[in-house]
Parts: C-alpha cells; sequence; structure tokens
C-alpha cells in the first residue's frame, strides 16, 4: 500500500516533550484526510543519538501507534543530518518535517498537505506569522538571518520560514542526488525552484524541555548557510583587503604630511593603529578562507552523513534493550548527502 504522509521529526533528548508531542500529533494525523478519503500515513522519528529517555519513550508510544516508526542513530549527527536520515527513510508520496518542540503547530500539516495536492504543489512552507514568544534576541536574530541570506541567496528564499515544510517525492529524490556536503535545507530546498505555497501560523512556546538552539548554534548555523551557499565572504575578504591597503596608504600619506610640516610628535601611535588594522583584515581574510578550506577538507573525507542504529521498520520487536539505545544491530545505512555539520543538535533554528 502506499503511503500518503510521511511525518519527519528529528530529536535530541526530548524526553519531556516526546508524551505531549505524540497526544497532540495523533489525533491531528488520524483524522487527516482528502475530498473525504483517509490518507495512509507514517511518523518518522529520529532519534539523533539522544543520551536520555527518547528512545525509549518513542519505542513504548509505538507499541499503541503502529504508524510511528522509530529511526535511532548511532551518534549525534546533528540536525540537518537527522532530517537527511528521515527523508532517506520516509516512504510516502509526500513528507512533512516538524520539529518535536510543538513551536510549530502539528494541526497546519492538513492544510499543507490539501494545498499540495489541490494545487500540485512540490512544496508547501510554513511560515511564522508572528513571533512574539520567541526572544527578542531570538527574534532579531532571525531576522538578521533571512535578511542577509535573502541577499545572498536571491529573493526565492521566504523569510521566517524554517524546517516546518511539505515536500513532494519529487523533491526528495533531486535532494538525494545532490553530492553537496553540509546541506542546509531551508536554502537549498527554495533554491531548487520546484512550485510552492506558504501556510502561515502563529509560532508557540516550547511546549517542555530546553531548547537546542541557543545564541552560540544559532550564529554557526548562519555561519554554515553562508558557506554552504555563497561565494560572497571570499570576494568581502578581497575588498576588506583593498579597504585596508588604501587606508594603510592614506595614513601613510598623513604621517609623511604631518612629519614635513612639523605638526607630529614621535611616536607609535600612527603605526600601532595602522598595524593594528592591517593584522585584523589579514587574520578575517585568513578566518573566511580558513570556513570554506574546512569545507573542502570535510567533503574530500567522504564520511557518511549518519549511520542508522536501529529501524523499527526492519525490526520491529529488538529482542535486547541495547538495540533500542544505540548499538549496531545490523549493518548501519550510509548516505552520500550532507557532511558534517557544526550545528550537532536537534531543534528549531531561526
Amino acid at each position: 500500500m502506499t503511503l500518503g504522509l510521511s511525518v519527519v521529526v528529528p530529536m535530541f533528548n526530548e524526553e519531556e516533550v516526546v508524551p505531549l508531542f505524540v497526544q497532540r500529533l495523533r489525533p491531528e494525523l488520524d483524522a487527516l484526510s482528502h475530498d473525504g478519503v483517509s490518507v495512509t500515513y507514517e511518523v518518522v522519528c529520529v532519534d539523533d543519538g539522544s543520551r536520555d529517555g527518547t528512545a525509549e519513550l518513542l519505542f513504548a508510544a509505538r507499541e499503541e501507534w503502529p504508524q510511528l516508526r522509530l529511526v535511532r542513530l548511532l551518534r549525534n549527527a546533528g540536525h540537518q543530518a537527522a532530517l537527511t536520515a528521515g527523508l532517506d527513510s520516509a516512504r510516502a508520496e509526500y513528507a512533512v518535517t516538524i520539529d518535536a518542540d510543538l513551536q510549530d503547530p502539528p494541526e497546519a500539516i492538513g492544510q499543507m498537505y490539501s494545498m499540495a495536492v489541490s494545487d500540485g504543489l512540490d512544496v508547501v512552507y510554513g511560515v511564522r506569522s508572528d513571533r512574539s514568544s520567541d526572544t527578542m534576541v531570538k527574534r532579531w536574530t532571525a531576522h538578521s538571518y533571512y535578511r542577509v541570506m535573502r541577499r545572498l541567496s536571491g529573493p526565492q528564499l521566504p523569510d521566517n520560514a524554517g524546517d516546518f515544510r511539505l515536500v513532494s517525492r519529487r523533491v526528495i529524490h533531486a535532494l538525494s542526488a545532490l553530492p553537496e556536503h553540509g546541506r542546509v535545507y531551508r536554502l537549498v530546498i527554495p533554491w531548487f525552484g520546484f512550485p510552492s505555497g506558504q501556510v502561515t501560523y502563529v509560532r508557540d512556546r516550547r511546549a517542555a524541555g530546553r531548547t537546542k538552539y541557543p545564541l552560540s548554534r544559532m550564529v554557526s548555523l548562519g555561519l554554515d548557510s553562508v558557506t554552504a551557499f555563497s561565494a560572497v565572504p571570499l570576494r568581502f575578504a578581497t575588498w576588506a583587503g583593498m579597504l585596508g591597503t588604501g587606508f594603510a596608504l592614506f595614513a601613510m600619506g598623513w604621517a609623511l604630511w604631518g612629519s614635513f610640516v612639523g605638526g607630529t610628535v614621535p611616536g607609535w601611535t600612527s603605526t600601532v593603529a595602522t598595524l593594528g588594522l592591517l593584522a585584523a583584515v589579514q587574520l578575517l581574510c585568513l578566518g573566511l578562507l580558513g570556513e570554506y578550506v574546512a569545507r573542502i577538507f570535510v567533503a574530500s573525507q567522504g564520511r557518511p552523513t549518519y549511520l542508522v542504529g536501529y529501524d523499527s521498520l526492519h525490526h520491529p520487536h529488538p529482542a535486547l534493550r541495547h538495540e533500542v539505545t544505540g548499538s549496531p544491530t545490523y549493518a548501519p545505512r550510509y548516505s552520500g548527502g550532507a557532511g558534517p555539520s557544526r550545528n550537532d543538535r536537534s531543534g528549531s533554528a531561526a
């Protein structure tokens, strides 16, 4: 039987929110229908190497909810890698990616699915119309992120659209064919240019637990996004070097003019200022180059994006507890997609 919808949920240390998430998601999916016909579905929960009781709670929930599928990664691979694992495992014609913290409402999934099927869309973005539940810092960083990335990647990037979206099987095939390492889905999927729509919603507060994306993770996500999708920083390094050189020449001319008119006192202020500026520009340029070299290095290693240690689709009744908590019980699955990312926590971002 062909499934209509796969719901992909990356999780990392979410034991506090798992019962609330299951309680809220299941009624929505059980009632999901289109043109009076019930939609068959699966829920692919990707446990991204959690160190708490997330996997056990999911496995217990599966006893009463057969559509729930547990995919357990051997190690924490990061939010985008967990999404890759979930999309690679999804079997339906459409797939929705949503985080478990309930900041993105499961109630919008039905609207996304109906819009995609009725209008023949390949992508439906969940767009946050109200972010008042976020902190001021979170709102400011998110606004800055989307503004900068739209300038770098183009106007096709929807504003305030995170990783809550629906994609068709055609998009999933296109993603799996990408050789790109360190992909950021909120940038790659709009870049494809598939027919798309939007569903707006009000972003809620996290239902339970702690955020996996503090300010430091947000900054890392922004840096990954820029270096993965644009060569503009390399040009910025060139322009910064030219600007620093021009400033240094101006300072030298000013110092020579001052010495000719006798308006200067011998000292090291101008020297230190000029050298400090040049050193800062050089270090900045080296840092930007290093980011790109690091991405080349990761790509050259050819390491898998993720390793699956357990999949309840293939082993519905593990005999031993360690089969649920992470030790491999069969050959791990390799993917040639995104490489390891600095964002090594699953959770809502931007």
